[in-house]
C-alpha cells in the first residue's frame, strides 16, 4: 500500500517529512480511517505513512489560563469518553465520542483524524463546532490557526495544505449556564456510520435562552449550523411550542440525500426528530441520564515499552524501508520480521508470525474478529499499519493464557456452549479478557458494551454473554 513508513519522535520531524513529499506523504495517528481509504484505492497518490503515534504528549487534554479546554492530535475518542474534564465542561463531545465505532476503534481512532476526514457523517465535528473549538495547523513555515466552521470546503474537503500537520484543538470551556448534548440517530446500536445527528448547546440566564447553537450532520455536504432555529430560541424559554418550533426550524438547514442508509425525505423528518429529543433533554436537565459512570475502554495501560538491545526503539526518527526489520514482542516472545512492512499488523500476525488464531473478517473493522492487545489496549488489528508494531507489545489469542491452559473466559466459552461456527471467537475472547482486566465485576451493560465492536453472524451472544459473566464469577468478580 505504501512504500515508506517514517516515525517520528516530534512534530518537527513530522512537518519536515511532510515539507519534503507533499502530496504523496500522509500523517498517521490511529489510522482508522486512512488504512481503509489506502486499501480501496481512494488515496492512490500516497506513497509515505508519517506515524505520530511515539511522540510524546501529543494525547493530553487540558484546561489552559484562558479557560480552554486543548486537545492534542493524539488524543483518541476513548480518552474524550473518560476524561471527567470533557465530561464536566465539554459534554457534547464526550458524548459524540463514545457514539464513534466501538471500543477497539476508539482505542485507535484520534479526534483529529476524526476532523480531518471531513466526512459530514463523521459524529465529533458537530459537537466541537458547536462548542466553538478551532484547530492549529504546523508547517516548516510556521502555524495557524483555523476555526471549525471554516475548516470544511467540501464532503471530505478541507483547507490543510499538503506541508500542514494539525497540532492542536481548542475549545472554551463550558459554564454553569451552559447546558448541552449530542445526538445521534444510526441503524444500529454500534459500529454505525450517522443517518443523522445533531449537537444542541443553549446558554441560559434564569430560565431565557441568551445563545443558541445547533449543528446538524449526515444532512449537508459539511456540517452546518442550523441559523434560523438558533435565532428563534434566543430571548425564549424552553417550552413545548418553542421546542417544536425550533426543531421545524432545524429542518430548513439541512439538504439531505438519498444513499444506501435512508432517503432524503426520511432524513429530513429525522432532523426534526433529533433536534427535538435533544431540545427536550436539555429542558428536563437529563443531557447526562445514561451516560456510563465507569465507561468500557478495553484498555489497562499495564504494560512496558520494548527495548531493543536494551535501548528503546525510537530514540529519533525512523525510517523504516524494506530492507528494515520490524522487532517487536508478542505474547512475550520476541520476533525479528524481515518483511512485512507494507502490510497491515492482521497480515503481519497471520502470515510471517504463523499466528492464525487472528482471524480476517472483514478487513474493514467493522467485525472485531482481528482483535488484539497492542501496548496494554484492545485493537482492530486489520487498521493498525504493520510497522507499528516495531517495539510494541503484542498479545494475540494464542497468547492469553500460559502455554497448556485455558483463560477463564476460554473455559466459561466451552461451559457455555458459546461457540457456535468459532469463526468470530478470538475477537470475542480477546475482548473479554480485556473488560475483566479493566473491570473484574462487570454488570451485563458493560458486557454488551465490551463486546460491541464484536460481531457474531451464528447470533450466539446470549451465551457468548454468560460466558463473560462466568468467568467474572471465577475470577473473583461479581
Amino acid at each position: 500500500m505504501w512504500k515508506s513508513y517514517f516515525s517520528a519522535v516530534s512534530i518537527d520531524d513530522a512537518v519536515k517529512v511532510l515539507a519534503q513529499y507533499g502530496e504523496r506523504a500522509r500523517i498517521v495517528a490511529g489510522g482508522t480511517d486512512l488504512i481503509l481509504e489506502l486499501e480501496r484505492g481512494i488515496r492512490p497518490g500516497v506513497e509515505v505513512l508519517i506515524d505520530v503515534t511515539r511522540i510524546p504528549c501529543l494525547d493530553e487534554i487540558t484546561l489552559d489560563e484562558d479557560s480552554l479546554i486543548r486537545l492534542g492530535p493524539m488524543v483518541t475518542h476513548n480518552q474524550c469518553v473518560a476524561s471527567k474534564l470533557i465530561v464536566e465542561l465539554g459534554f457534547p463531545l464526550a458524548k459524540a465520542a463514545i457514539e464513534v465505532g466501538a471500543p477497539q476503534i476508539r482505542n485507535r481512532g484520534s479526534v483529529a483524524g476524526n476532523l480531518i476526514t471531513a466526512s459530514p457523517a463523521n459524529d465529533t465535528i458537530p459537537a466541537l463546532m458547536a462548542l466553538g473549538a478551532r484547530v492549529k495547523l504546523q508547517s516548516v513555515n510556521g502555524e495557524r490557526f483555523v476555526p471549525l466552521n471554516e475548516f470544511y470546503t467540501g464532503v471530505r474537503k478541507n483547507v490543510m495544505r499538503t506541508d500542514e500537520m494539525l497540532t492542536d484543538i481548542s475549545f472554551p470551556a463550558l459554564g454553569k449556564e451552559w447546558r448541552g448534548t449530542f445526538y445521534k440517530l444510526g441503524l444500529r446500536r454500534a459500529q454505525a456510520i450517522s443517518v443523522v445527528n445533531c449537537a444542541v448547546l443553549l446558554k441560559f440566564n434564569g430560565e431565557e435562552i441568551e445563545e443558541a447553537r445547533i449543528t446538524l450532520g449526515a444532512v449537508t455536504p459539511v456540517i452546518v449550523h442550523a441559523a434560523e432555529a438558533e435565532n428563534y430560541l434566543v430571548g425564549r424559554k424552553l417550552d413545548n411550542e418553542t421546542m417544536l418550533m425550533a426543531a421545524e426550524l432545524a429542518q430548513k438547514a439541512a439538504r439531505p440525500i438519498d444513499d444506501v442508509r435512508a432517503s432524503k425525505e426520511y432524513r429530513l423528518e429525522m432532523v426534526k426528530v433529533c433536534v427535538l429529543r435533544s431540545l427536550r433533554t436539555i429542558s428536563s436537565r437529563e443531557e447526562k441520564k445514561g451516560y456510563p459512570e465507569r465507561p468500557v475502554l478495553l484498555q489497562t495501560g499495564k504494560y512496558s515499552p520494548m527495548t531493543v538491545k536494551g535501548e528503546l526503539p525510537l530514540n529519533s526518527m525512523w525510517h523504516h524501508p524494506a530492507e528494515e526489520p520490524i522487532v517487536t514482542r508478542i505474547n512475550g516472545k520476541e520476533y525479528r520480521f524481515e518483511n512485512g512492512q507494507h502490510k497491515t499488523l492482521l497480515r503481519l500476525l497471520r502470515e510471517d508470525a504463523g499466528l492464525i488464531g487472528t482471524k480476517e473478517g472483514c478487513a474493514e473493522g467493522e467485525c472485531g474478529a482481528c482483535t488484539v492487545f497492542l501496548d496494554g489496549m484492545a485493537v482492530m488489528s486489520c487498521l493498525v499499519p504493520a510497522p507499528r508494531a516495531h517495539g510494541a507489545e503484542i498479545t494475540t489469542i494464542e497468547g492469553l493464557a500460559p502455554e497448556g491452559q485455558l483463560h477463564a473466559v476460554q473455559q466459561a466459552f466451552i461451559d457455555q456452549g458459546a461457540v457456535q461456527c468459532g469463526y468470530c471467537t478470538p475477537g470475542f475472547l480477546m475482548s473479554g479478557a480485556m473488560l475483566l482486566n479493566e473491570y473484574p465485576d462487570p454488570t451485563r451493560e458493560e458486557i454488551k458494551l465490551a463486546i460491541s465492536g464484536n460481531l457474531c453472524r451464528c447470533t450466539g451472544y446470549y451465551s457468548i454473554i454468560s460466558a463473560i459473566e462466568q468467568a467474572a464469577l471465577r475470577m473473583g468478580g461479581r
